[in-house]
């Protein structure tokens, strides 16, 4: 249970009532319109807010019932419980009953016998509340009651008003309910009547005597009994105590003695019930003994306990024996104990009106708890006390006698904002009528709870609240002015302020950070609407006065303007908030960069999300802002913006169901989710390592999101529930606001009611599975520790790991991992811990596959490797080996590791054992398209997958491998003897990664021929599509000439035996495709499309109707080749799109290679996917909320670029348009998506082992060439076409791009000479494609010696030279264009003997 705070108690006499009731302790106060039932100091069992503004008055609980009567000043509500003990009790409102008109307001509520309750008013009523309201007895009286109590047995009624000396006694003479009668008596007071007490018994069935203890203002307890129930006087004085002097001091000092006293009763019941306790959990030295023995002394006399207390701590206890027996003649008062070391909590601040105090006693109803002390304190607290009987009644002396468990306070109105300060550890809350309370966090090892310090007087609204310096120092916006309040006292005291004027609405109230943390100057900023700024600074001149501020004796602060200053401006401004510090120190560093803390974050309706950081410049006298980002969620009108201080963003939209969460550095979306409920709150903190959490706020619950690690492999999500804390049986008030305390304690404010979470956690179940935990760990930690283990850096052995390293080529690395891992389960026992790293050191973590090859590895990776017959490497995974670790794994629990995650570790050992079996004949690309498809095949098996093929970037890899021969008989294999159906190649991505289109046609053709094949009844409806596309109509007729069982067979036959070049036939078959598009017949409609030549409708039936793009592309590819227009523009105007909509670098890098623009493809792994459409297809393309998704990411593709950007010349022509400034950005971004992803030492290695491109001079810019490179631009209607690869920098001058080939450096590099034909020269480098008869000649010659030879660039440049001699000049048109036809220009894939290295050799 949380720590509660559940409002603050109304200071009124009856505020609070106590009873025992179905075997359990019930305590009900009341707190402004909420009534709180309590069964413990923080128990709650509800709480119940009454309709309309009147405070409640008065609360009154019956024993007998378990009914609850609260009333506010014109109503009585009357509460019933409901339920059966062992679910917990509700209550629900029964009654209600409405005050007379001639009444006045309701103050006193008192039970009677069957459920009778008394109303004090102007008049005295008996209702009775059974089944339906009615009264039984009214009187009217001359003065207003303060008291009216019934006795123990409702036979008499003790009422007194407002200052009276005179209690009025009723007696009871009828109890019938149509006519019940009263006479009455008066006991007079030499002064006015401050309580009234009527002795009460544990057990209301047995008959004791009508006792009533009255106290007045001269502070003598004055002791009433029945002597003669037929006298009229009905009660007797039956003796006296003076407070007053009950309490000396031992030693006296003048001007120490108090004149307040406190008293309250113990009933003879319950002090002998506390002692039984205290015998039963004495223990056996001697100071107890004796205690005991006093107890127990006094016990035997069965007294009545009066206990007195001062406000300096003394106390005296009196007990009274068989008091109103009338045996006795004389009275019998003796001293129990006298005592002066009794902390009770008195605030000597207070205002003399809230210095009053009503205690309540009880004993617990836990054994061996003793008596439980409730103290009400006017100034609006109750404390919860405990003790046990013999140490408060031990008179020798002790040094702890009362335990204090809790302490509830709070609001009397509705909070609506909870601030904190920068570490948490001091908060304000604030309501709706501007009451302001300073609270403090107390923490131990146990729990946490708050304690209220410091209460603002309500003089102006509060817009804006700012907590400095641990809560001693705190800034108030209000309209116009800015106050400076001390908190050290309990009353908090303006020490400075200052009035200013602003343009705009003033929206946010900012501490600013300082290069150095100081204690006596900050500096706080104001920003309004119009982004438009006032800096004060606030100067505390003797910090160490801040106490005696406390007490009105000086005023330490100055506050004067520091500066003005201007954010610019912004349309539509929608928020301008500060950031959640989460934990931040709020300092910054000598510079102001990116780097910074953010301090402010702003948002305007269209969606763009700017984060700012400051830094206060005191020498000049300014403020220095930086915008460190700004980004475009597209979410327009949010109802609700928060930002974190380590660049983290959570936005809701105007709907206020639909949560996003941003990484503002990276301007990435990493969480999105739509919740049925409406989202109220959001608060950000953080764990010392910077791990972030989120609280999102709704009505009644709390969802706490904790950052997760990222996974592409399995697109897990980036942020999962740890924990869901709901309020609703607490009460049924909506939450109005929470904030994170330190140490990761949660305070949600609810009503008038604070509750503190604590850091101690147990994960549900239901979230175990979803945040990738082990089931076997110990679940119950703290909220930060839970975090960490979520995040943070994974093992080596983790599948994440290994699928990382796999994809970075490090397949020697993982498989030894794997064999170590292997090594150390096979003599591991239950307990022994597995090392993270597994011993192996980390410089091999960060060594190349080629550098950690042996002499001996590399002829086993030679091409007489065949011919060699040596031992098993060590270090080599086997399938001997990977069934032996598979073996372990399924029946040893490693710690590190979820049961899901060893499931997909014993996946991956199975795929890198399949791959380095075949690894003689495979290259890199075809391991990693062979390990990974190996993977979603058993992922399939084991239905832990919801996706319908693999992944682009799988698809990726196996398009540029050079093994693909063997990867279709690898994936035919995979099916297990299975004919390979269309199903199965779309798994696959067969039909986008192979090149050949000759092999294409082959493998389309086995589909055919199986999906003819695949039922018994050979359906030729099945393949017609697929022959079709294949151009083969006549095995089609011939299929269906075998059909005879089909009822279509002879309509068909004869339809497809026409001549469909003929217009007549071919709109026959358009007919006929449409017809079956409205019966949904969508894959038959295709093939009638194909039947009709209509190529582009069948596309777009297969990739609209049959949402399969796969079988859109293949149809195109089998049917006109890889440079037909259809499939041409399918990749231009549906497929590039959709990969810029969905940040699909996959897709779009395979696109741009297919659309032959290898530059293009490189850098579409690099840059922004918008950047690269032209623009009449980038306008009709929208930027959704998926293209900003983190999954868009994959720190594969930095391995790709890597790859790709010196496979081709074009590839490296596409890398140096890439700047060195965006390379580093792009390989940064990478490692920190590997840290994020807790690989941190794959982050290390790639920064550590990357290379750049050697990046040349500036190159030439003549304004000649970019006159007729623009001219060709404009002539250019495919907005793919490569015309010149050079660009106009905006200048109006042209920048030549350098020459690819010069940036190869390594002896290692081997690329393909595919640029297109050189046509003008206008520099040293070469120009791309032009029409002219000597550029031809010169790449013919060129060419011819590249297949001769392979010469080397050097011979390539004199080629090129040769060219630019026959064109006569750098600047004019080609001559002689006729003479080539255009087939003889287009550029053709290179043979073998075309590929140079970087020497030509």
């Amino acid at each position: 249970m949380p720590a509660v705070l559940p409002g603050k108690p109304q200071p009124t006499l009856q505020a609070i009532s106590t009873g025992r009731w179905s075997g359990r302790r019930i305590v009900a106060y009341i707190s402004g319109q909420a009534l709180t039932i309590l069964c413990g100091p923080d128990i709650i069992c509800q709480t119940i807010y009454h309709d309309g503004s009147e405070p409640l008055q008065a609360v009154a609980f019956d024993e007998t019932s378990g009914k609850v009567a609260t009333c506010s000043e014109r109503g009585i509500y009357i509460y019933k419980p409901n339920g059966q003990a062992r679910d917990g009790f509700k209550w629900s409102q029964q009654h209600c009953i409405r005050a007379d008109e001639d009444e006045s307001s309701l103050a006193t509520l008192s039970w009677g016998t069957a459920e009778e309750l008394l109303v004090g008013s102007s008049s005295l009523r008996i209702s009775s509340t059974t089944d339906s309201p009615a009264t039984i007895w009214k009187r009217k009286l001359a003065n207003p009651v303060k008291y009216a109590l019934f006795s123990h047995d409702a036979t008499l009624i003790a009422s007194t008003g407002q200052y009276d000396r005179l209690l009025k006694i009723w007696r009871r003479l009828s109890f019938d309910v149509n006519d019940s009668t009263f006479d009455f008596a008066y006991l007079p007071h030499p002064m006015s009547i401050t309580n009234v007490y009527w002795q009460r018994s544990s057990h209301p069935e047995r008959s004791i005597n009508d006792v009533l203890y009255t106290i007045c203002a001269d502070n003598v307890l004055r002791i009433w009994a029945a002597s003669d129930p037929h006298n009229l006087q009905i009660l007797d004085m039956w003796t006296k105590i003076d407070l007053q002097e009950s309490i000396k001091p031992r030693l006296y000092q003048p001007g120490s003695l108090s004149t307040k006293r406190y008293a309250f009763i113990i009933d003879s019941d319950d002090f002998i019930l506390a002692t039984e306790q205290a015998v039963q959990g004495s223990g056996g030295d001697d100071r107890e003994n004796h205690a005991i023995d006093h107890l127990l002394e006094v016990a035997n006399r069965t007294p009545e306990v009066c206990v007195v207390l001062d406000e300096d701590g003394r106390m005296s206890a009196w007990g009274i024996e068989d008091p109103g027996s009338k045996s006795r003649k004389t009275a019998q008062v003796f001293n129990i104990a006298h005592i002066d070391a009794v902390k009770v909590l008195f605030h000597q601040e207070v205002k003399e009106q809230a210095s009053y105090m009503r205690i309540y006693c009880f004993v617990s109803d836990l054994a061996g708890t003793g008596f439980t002390l409730l103290v009400h304190h006017f100034d609006g607290r109750i404390e919860w006390w405990e003790t046990q009987a013999d140490a408060l009644f031990d008179p020798s002396p002790r040094r702890k006698r009362l335990q204090l468990m809790g302490v509830w306070s709070g609001h009397g109105s509705s909070l609506k904002k909870i601030v904190r300060s920068v570490s948490g550890k001091a908060v304000v809350s604030r309501t709706d009528l501007s009451e302001a309370v300073l609270w403090r966090q107390r923490s131990d090892s146990n729990h946490s709870r708050l304690v209220m310090r410091s209460i603002f007087p309500q003089s102006q609204k509060i817009h804006r609240i700012c907590v400095v310096d641990e809560g001693d120092i705190v800034v108030l916006l209000h309209q116009g002015s800015i106050s400076v309040w001390n908190t050290k006292g309990t009353n908090a005291m303006k020490i400075a302020s200052q009035s200013f004027t602003l343009d705009g609405k003033p929206l946010c109230l900012i501490l600013l950070p300082e290069v150095t943390a100081k204690t006596d100057v900050f500096h706080m900023a104001v920003i309004s609407s119009e982004m438009k700024g006032l800096a004060c600074e606030i100067c505390i001149t003797s910090p160490s006065d801040l106490r005696d501020t406390a007490n009105g004796e000086s005023e330490p602060a100055v506050i004067s303007e520091f500066c003005r200053f201007d954010l610019g401006s912004e349309r539509d401004l929608a928020f301008m908030i500060p950031v959640d510090p989460a934990g931040s120190i709020p300092t910054i560093s000598g510079f102001l960069d990116v780097f910074a803390r953010d301090v402010v974050t702003s948002f305007n309706t269209a969606g763009v999300l700017r984060s700012w950081t400051a830094k206060v410049d005191v020498d000049h006298r300014r403020v220095q802002w930086l915008l460190t980002s700004a980004v475009n969620t597209g979410i327009d009108n949010p109802s609700l913006v928060s930002g974190s201080s380590i660049r983290k963003a959570a936005l809701v939209d105007s709907q206020k169901t639909k949560l996003t969460i941003w990484d503002t550095r990276e301007a990435q979306l990493e969480f999105a989710k739509v919740f049925e409920d409406m989202i109220r709150d959001l608060d950000w903190t953080s764990t010392p390592d910077n791990q972030s959490v989120l609280a999102v706020g709704f009505a009644h619950h709390v969802f706490l999101f904790s950052q997760l690690r990222y996974d592409y492999l399995d697109a897990g999500p980036a942020w999962g529930i740890i924990r869901d804390i709901r309020i609703g049986d607490l009460t049924p008030h909506p939450i109005g606001d929470s904030v994170w305390l330190s140490h990761g304690d949660l305070l949600v404010g609810a009503g008038n009611q604070l509750f503190v979470y604590d850091r101690k956690m147990e994960i549900e179940d239901n979230f175990v599975t979803d945040l990738r935990l082990s089931a076997k760990q110990p679940l119950s930690k703290t909220l930060f520790s839970i975090v960490t283990r979520l995040n943070g850096q994974l093992p080596v052995f983790h599948p994440q790991f290994l699928s990382q390293c796999m994809l970075q080529g490090k397949m020697l690395l993982a498989q030894r991992i794997l064999v170590s891992l292997q090594k150390r389960l096979k003599f591991h026992s239950e307990g022994d811990e597995i090392d993270t790293f597994l011993d192996i050191p980390i410089d091999d973590f960060l060594q190349r596959d080629e550098e950690r090859f042996n002499p001996a590895r590399k002829e086993m990776h030679s091409s007489y490797a065949d011919f060699i017959e040596e031992e098993p490497e060590d270090d080599v995974l086997t399938e001997t080996l990977a069934a032996s670790l598979n073996e372990k794994l399924t029946t040893i629990l490693i710690p590190q590791l979820s049961g899901r995650e060893q499931f997909h570790l014993a996946d991956i050992v199975e795929c890198l054992a399949t791959a380095e079996k075949h690894r003689r004949s495979m290259d890199d690309n075809a391991s990693r398209f062979l390990v990974f498809f190996r993977q979603y095949i058993l992922r399939k098996s084991q239905r832990r997958l919801n996706s319908s093929s693999i992944s682009w970037r799988e698809i990726t890899w196996a398009f540029h491998s050079d093994s693909q021969e063997i990867l279709v008989d690898m994936v035919s294999r995979q099916y297990h003897g299975q004919q390979m159906q269309w199903e199965h190649a779309r798994e696959s991505g067969m039909f986008m990664w192979l090149k050949d289109v000759s092999a294409v046609r082959a493998q389309f053709e086995i589909i055919a021929r199986n999906h003819y094949t695949r039922t018994d009844e050979k359906n030729p409806i099945d393949c017609s599509l697929y022959y079709l596309a294949l151009r083969k109509k006549n095995i089609l007729i011939g299929l269906w000439r075998m059909a005879a069982w089909n009822p279509e067979q002879r309509s068909t036959q004869k339809f497809l035996g026409n001549n469909f070049q003929d217009t007549r036939w071919k709109t026959a078959a358009l007919k006929n495709a449409y017809a079956l598009l409205g019966r949904h017949r969508y894959e038959y409609a295709a093939a009638f499309f194909l039947l009709a030549d209509s190529l582009k409708d069948a596309i777009n039936t297969c990739v609209n109707q049959l949402d399969d793009l796969q079988l859109g592309i293949t149809i195109a590819r089998v049917y006109e080749g890889d440079d037909g227009p259809v499939l041409r523009d399918l990749l231009e105007t549906h497929v590039l799109p959709m990969a810029a909509a969905e940040g699909n670098r996959w897709l779009a890098t395979w696109t741009f290679w297919m659309l032959n623009r290898r530059d293009m493809a490189v850098r579409a792994l690099v840059s922004p996917l918008d950047t690269l459409l032209p623009q009449q297809i980038n306008s009709t393309h929208n930027n959704p909320l998926q293209s900003k998704f983190y999954l868009t990411d994959d720190p594969a593709l930095v391995i790709a670029y890597r790859q790709l950007r010196e496979k081709t010349l074009q590839t490296l022509r596409g890398a140096t348009q890439v700047s060195q400034r965006t390379e580093w950005d792009f390989l940064i971004h990478h490692a920190r998506l590997y840290d994020r992803m807790g690989c941190d030492l794959l982050a290390l290695d790639l920064v550590r082992n990357w290379e750049f491109l050697y990046q040349p001079a500036p190159a030439l810019r003549t304004k000649q060439h970019a006159t007729g490179a623009k001219e060709k631009l404009k002539r250019s209607e495919n907005p793919f076409e490569d015309e010149d690869e050079n660009e106009d920098d905006g200048t109006g001058e042209m920048m030549i791009t350098p020459d690819p080939r010069k940036l190869l450096r390594r002896r290692s590099s081997l690329v393909v000479a595919d640029l297109p034909t050189p046509m003008h020269i206008s520099s040293p480098i070469t120009s791309p494609r032009r029409t002219s008869s000597s550029s031809a000649a010169a790449a013919a010659r060129m060419a011819g010696m590249g297949a001769k030879d392979s010469n080397s660039y050097h011979m390539m440049a004199a080629a090129i030279e040769e060219g630019e001699e026959g064109q006569g000049g750098g600047g004019g048109e080609g001559r002689g264009t006729s003479g080539k036809s255009k087939k003889d220009l287009t550029f053709e894939e290179p043979s073998a003997e075309s590929l140079l290295d970087s020497f030509g050799y």
